[in-house]
């Protein structure tokens, strides 16, 4: 019975009038948690010791790293989407993977912006052609794409079945950029937080660079709830503008 009601509750998100009710109660939430986070670590980013190589610049960490995971996590919400919108056709899975799309474009704006102004002090060089910053690149270019079609196709069932194989076959970059520093030799160093043997990095910076990710991530699912309820509006008001100019075809 439990399962049951689970079920049919979650199906009801799948009704854009009931997605828009939630969204409407829970964003005023997921707005002020998300606020209350940044305040939280950003007070922790500037309030810890700097590192005895890096100094101050280490800081530039609790935003370049946060904004690298948020890059992947959002294209791998994007293929989940993708998949809801080939096998299931879920009403607003499409929705919801055009929506995620500027949000992941600018997380990794923000990661190779962030990236190369830590790179500079610390390898000497804004820029460098290995592998990790390439495939983040090429992610970011991805993004752009996904946009770019999504804007150029009228047809919206046309454009997400397209944008679903897309960013289903574009995934295989998410591994990419994950084990880049495994497989190949490169200058950013091995993990050292997601590691079966635990984290390697001191508690005085894990501590503040978790509680900026966890921030991230909230900023995230609110614009991305918030986008999603916006496109739902979108869509509503050009429905209701083709009908009306039938109408008045009709009428003529």
């Amino acid at each position: 019975m439990t399962e049951s009601l689970a079920i049919t509750k979650f199906s009801d998100l799948a009704n854009p009038t009931r997605f828009l009710a939630l969204a409407q109660r829970i964003l005023p939430y997921m707005a002020g948690v998300t606020a209350l986070l940044f305040a939280i670590g950003l007070t922790m980013s500037f309030t810890t010791e700097g590192d005895y190589q890096q100094g101050d610049t280490v800081r530039i960490m609790y935003i370049h790293v946060p904004a690298a995971w948020l890059s992947m996590m959002c294209y791998s919400v994007m293929a989940l989407s993708a998949i809801g919108t080939l096998v299931w056709r879920h009403p607003l899975a499409d929705v919801s993977h055009k929506a995620a799309a500027p949000l992941g474009a600018a997380f990794t704006l923000v990661a190779l912006v962030t990236g190369s102004l830590w790179g500079k002090p610390m390898w000497g060089t804004w820029w460098v052609w290995d592998a990790r910053l390439t495939s983040v690149f090429i992610l970011f270019l991805m993004y752009l794409g996904l946009i770019a079609l999504n804007r150029a196709m009228d047809d919206p069932s046309r454009a997400a079945r397209v944008s679903a194989v897309l960013i289903l076959v574009g995934f295989v970059n998410i591994p990419i950029i994950k084990f880049s520093v495994d497989w190949w030799n490169t200058l950013h160093q091995p993990a050292s937080v997601m590691r079966m043997d635990g984290p390697t990095i001191d508690g005085e910076f894990l501590r503040p660079l978790l509680v900026m990710a966890l921030a991230f991530t909230m900023l995230f699912f609110t614009l991305h709830i918030a986008a999603i309820r916006n496109e739902i509006w979108r869509r509503r008001i050009a429905t209701q503008r083709r009908m009306a100019a039938r109408l008045a075809g009709r009428g003529d």
